[in-house]
Formats: C-alpha cells, sequence, structure tokens
C-alpha cells in the first residue's frame, strides 16, 4: 500500500500588505522526497501522519513535498508557481499511489488566486486520476469551497483550538488506510454558511464553540460517519467563496451525510450572535488590570497583531504605554522591525542608538521613536516548543533594553513570541518579568502555566476583531455580521 503525503500549508491575511514569499517557506522548512522523513518528523501533521504508518508494515510512505509558512499576506505569484512546480514534479517522481494523504491549511490565497488550497486539491486529483483516494487534512479555519470538496475523497480538520495538529495528521492517516483497506466508497456533503466571527471566541474549550466541536464529535460517533469537519474559518481572508462552512464523509450513506451536515450548520447559525461576542478589553482597561494583578507574570495579547492569523507583527501599539508606565517593568515585548535590527547589529553589542520600532511593513501602525540600548545580538533559528515546529526561523534578532521593557527585534514575524522559549533563547527568563506581549489572541497555551493572569487587548492592525472596519472588497454579500441576515437559506450563496 503506497500512501503519498504532501504537506503545503499557509494562513493568508488579505489585509497584511506584505506578500508571502519564498523565503517565509524556507524559514520554516522546505523539503522533499525523504528529506521530510528525516528532518520533519516532530513537525505537526507529518508527525501524526509518521505515528500511524510506523505502526502499518504493509503501508509504504511516499513523502513528496512540506512547504509551511507562518500566516502573513497572499503568496506572491512566483511562490505560487514554484509550489505548483514542486508539486508536478513530486507527483510525477512518486510514481502510482495507492491514496494521498494531502495536508493542507485551506485558508491560503496568492496573487491572482484566491483558492490556493482549492488549486492544488485540483492538481493533485488531475494527476492521480478519479480513482485515488485523497484523505484532505484541514485546519478548521480553513475556508472550504466548491474545488477542494470536489477534488477530496474525505475531509478531515482539526479538533480543537488550540490545534493538535499532530492529532488531525493521525485521524487522516488513519482513515486513509482505513480507506483502502476496506475498500471504502466515501461520500462527503457540505454546506457554506453566510458568516464571518472574529477569533475571540474561537477556542474549542468553553462556549458558544465548544457547543459546536462537541456536537460534531457527538454525530461522528454514529455509525457510518467517517468525519464531520466544522470551518469556523479565518476571519481576515477576503476571498469570493468566503465563509464558515461544514462537512461531513460518511462511508458512502449522502442522506446520512446531508441530515448531519444540516444539524451542524443549524446550529452554527443559532449560536451565531454569541460568536460575535467580544472579550478583548480596551487598552487602558487592560493595563489597570494588569496593575491589580498578582505579583507573577501577566500576559497581554496584542489581538490586531496577531501573528498566527497573518499580520506582520510590526505593532508597537502595546510598547507606548508600557513605556509610559516605569511600574511595568520589566516588560517583554518581541517586534519585527528588520531596519532596527540591522542599525543595531551594525552597532553592536552596547551600543545606544535612536531606533524607529513598529509599522515598517504593514502600514497599520504609527512608527515609534526610542532610545535603546543593545543588549544582544543573534541569528532567530530558534527551537521552540511549539506543536507545528520544532524549529523557527526569526531572521537576525536584537534583544534591545528601551525604558522598563526589553524588546526582541526580529527581521522575520516567526511565531508571534507565544512560547518561552523564544526569551530563553536570548538568556532572558520570562518568569522574572512582569509583563509580557504575545502578538496572538488565542495562542497561549505555551505561557499559561507560568502566568498569573492571561489578557485579551483590543488593538487595531489587519487582525483586529472589529471586522466591520476592515475594507472588505470580495466576500460574498450579504454575509453576517457585515450584513443584517436571518435566514441564512434566503441569502444569495
Amino acid at each position: 500500500m503506497r500512501l503519498g503525503l504532501i504537506h503545503v500549508a499557509q494562513e493568508t491575511c488579505s489585509f497584511d500588505p506584505t506578500p508571502t514569499t519564498l523565503d517565509d517557506f524556507r524559514a520554516f522548512g522546505l523539503h522533499e522526497g525523504s528529506a521530510i522523513l528525516e528532518r520533519c518528523a516532530e513537525a505537526g501533521e507529518v508527525g501524526g501522519f509518521l505515528d500511524v504508518v510506523r505502526d502499518e508494515p504493509e503501508v509504504e510512505p511516499v513523502p513528496i513535498l512540506r512547504a509551511f509558512a507562518v500566516a502573513g499576506g497572499p503568496l506572491d505569484r512566483a511562490t505560487l508557481d514554484f509550489l505548483e512546480s514542486r508539486l508536478r514534479e513530486g507527483l510525477r517522481r512518486a510514481g502510482p499511489l495507492d491514496g494521498l494523504a494531502l495536508q493542507l491549511h485551506g485558508a491560503c490565497a496568492a496573487e491572482g488566486e484566491p483558492d490556493v488550497d482549492g488549486r492544488i486539491v485540483a492538481l493533485c486529483r488531475a494527476h492521480l486520476g478519479p480513482a485515488v483516494p485523497i484523505v484532505l487534512s484541514l485546519d478548521h479555519h480553513a475556508n472550504l469551497t466548491r474545488r477542494m470538496v470536489e477534488g477530496a475523497t474525505a475531509i478531515v480538520a482539526h479538533r480543537t483550538q488550540p490545534h493538535d495538529v499532530r492529532e488531525t495528521g493521525r485521524l487522516a492517516t488513519r482513515l486513509s488506510i482505513r480507506i483502502l483497506r476496506e475498500r471504502l466508497r466515501p461520500v462527503v456533503a457540505w454546506e457554506k454558511l453566510p458568516l464571518l466571527a472574529h477569533q475571540e471566541q474561537f477556542p474549542t474549550d468553553r462556549a458558544p464553540m465548544k457547543v459546536w466541536f462537541d456536537r460534531a464529535r457527538a454525530l461522528e460517533a454514529e455509525p457510518g460517519v467517517l468525519a464531520c469537519a466544522t470551518f469556523p474559518m479565518q476571519p481576515w481572508l477576503d476571498v469570493p467563496e468566503a465563509g464558515w462552512a461544514v462537512a461531513v464523509t460518511t462511508a458512502g450513506d449522502r442522506a446520512s451525510a446531508e441530515r448531519s451536515v444540516r444539524d451542524l450548520a443549524d446550529l452554527a447559525w443559532s449560536l451565531r450572535h454569541e460568536f460575535q461576542r467580544r472579550d478583548a478589553m480596551p487598552i487602558d482597561r487592560a493595563f489597570e488590570r494588569a496593575e491589580r494583578a498578582p505579583p507573577g507574570l501577566v500576559v497581554l495579547g496584542d489581538v490586531g497583531d496577531t501573528v498566527l492569523g497573518g499580520a506582520a507583527g510590526d505593532s508597537p501599539v502595546l510598547l507606548e504605554p508600557i513605556l509610559a508606565r516605569p511600574n511595568t517593568a520589566p516588560a517583554l515585548v518581541p517586534i519585527v522591525a528588520p531596519a532596527a535590527v540591522h542599525a543595531a547589529h551594525r552597532a553592536g553589542p552596547g551600543a545606544r542608538l535612536e531606533l524607529v520600532l513598529g509599522g515598517e511593513l504593514s502600514g497599520f501602525f504609527r512608527p515609534l521613536v526610542v532610545e535603546a540600548r543593545v543588549r544582544r545580538l543573534g541569528e532567530g533559528r530558534i527551537r521552540l516548543a511549539i506543536q507545528w515546529q520544532d524549529v523557527v526561523d526569526h531572521g537576525r534578532v536584537a534583544l534591545l533594553e528601551v525604558g522598563p521593557a526589553l524588546v526582541l527585534a526580529s527581521e522575520r514575524r516567526g511565531a508571534g513570541g507565544v512560547s518561552p522559549e523564544l526569551w530563553r533563547a536570548f538568556g532572558v527568563e520570562p518568569r522574572d518579568a512582569r509583563l509580557v506581549v504575545l502578538k496572538t489572541a488565542a495562542n497561549f497555551q505555551y505561557f499559561r502555566p507560568i502566568a498569573v493572569d492571561v489578557i485579551r487587548v483590543d488593538t487595531p492592525g489587519p487582525a483586529t476583531s472589529d471586522l466591520a472596519s476592515l475594507p472588505w472588497k470580495h466576500v460574498p454579500r450579504p454575509i453576517f455580521p457585515l450584513d443584517p441576515i436571518e435566514d441564512r437559506r434566503g441569502s444569495a450563496r
């Protein structure tokens, strides 16, 4: 049983003008063929795939391409063309396959192509023909499209946020093997919803998202149901097929699949107002709460500059009030600031200089001029304890002393500072700080064990929770909450 493996993943924020290039994929590891087995055994979904096939002696893994980039702006055309050429060549080299485990994010767009993932699915289907099963695994923030559904044999998605991407790899691989071994003929039913929602209610450990995802798990336990995939779409993807979705795969029973889809779509729509609830605090209130917190580390989530949602990581919006509040010391702030990093590396450790931080890439933010002392310089390839990647390249890095703050300025956005290991790599123990800024609204899991409080801050930026404030151009209208809709079936979709 020859089972192919392709992993191509990038999550696009349409409102981040910084294009995603091939260098962004190289920063996280771009591998082909046997190098995937050698270098990516612990990397997210690829690791999950390998976990399963190691215990299946009749399965021959056929690794083809692994290309991962952190979320960002749309891919430039050269990057899309490169990935397509490597996919075609890799599939040609792979020879005959019995099945394909196709691991995509599902919310990737490129210059001139709003549906990169659908394009990849179609490419693979055209090469393999209609008979070879393709099990498509997606991030649950995917924007499910018609091309994806038409080309896939079965569809699996993450079951939790924070995501357990390795488990998704295991689930999809087990399903691939089962389809081949039992000669199943799956059917996929699906529905798009005219619905968007910001990221603050995305965690699956609490209502309302837990209610929806728990219902999917209950339906998945019914006889003949192979997978229930619920897709609260990435909120900042401005494309013609945008919207939440549901996909249910059964072992041939279309009526059952369609019933489950209706059930899940109805439930999501009934909760649509709850998904819009805003929990993030205004900046002043967030700092007041931080000042009242017990002794220890307080985490501030910079919602609008969410790097793992595609923002550029160049917001100084939370650094400015930190500099105005000496009692926040020591405060740890990551920021993407290539020009400041270059200046610090030219000046060298110990140098004092005036630097401009913020607004360099996205154009969303007013730059902040600061007096800084260069504490430490380094290269940013750092081993981080995060599920989807074991080594993350931040480019060159400068650790700067700026008033009561330690600022970790980097050339690349990396992982948005979500792991304490980023600071430890430069000799800073986060437990000793009072505040730490994370460029995220949801990925606090790596800091929670050492934090006394976690505060989402309602900040501006390309990943803002205020969806109505963004310059939407391409999403299908009407769509909730941008437009008032009561009956989703009556909307023009």
